[in-house]
């Protein structure tokens, strides 16, 4: 898992329509969703190797103000990386307890 500090990837396609002006608190609420998440799954036992944040821009910086130098991000997603079978089965029963409820 990344913390809020590290840089996020920028590997997705562009995309038009969303204002830049919005770019920073798209990453913020990604960052946030993505520890927000982090925290529940390590509640229920599951730990994913890899969750991080990406922008949609490959010059694309969450620090970058609309201005400055770079392109800020127009949105950003919660990318939940890849994990072990094991890891999966442990998702899954943590969503199936959940859903019992």
């Amino acid at each position: 898992m990344t913390s809020p500090s590290h840089p996020a990837s920028t590997d997705l396609t562009p995309s038009a329509g969303r204002p830049a002006a919005a770019a920073p608190s798209r990453v913020r609420e990604a960052l946030e969703a993505r520890d927000a998440l982090a925290a529940a799954l390590t509640a229920a036992g599951v730990q994913l190797p890899a969750m991080d944040v990406r922008t949609p821009w490959l010059d694309g910086d969450p620090e970058a103000e609309e201005g400055g130098s770079g392109r800020p991000p127009r949105y950003a997603l919660v990318h939940l990386g890849v994990c072990s079978a094991p890891v999966a089965l442990e998702l899954a029963a943590a969503i199936r307890r959940g859903a019992a409820r």
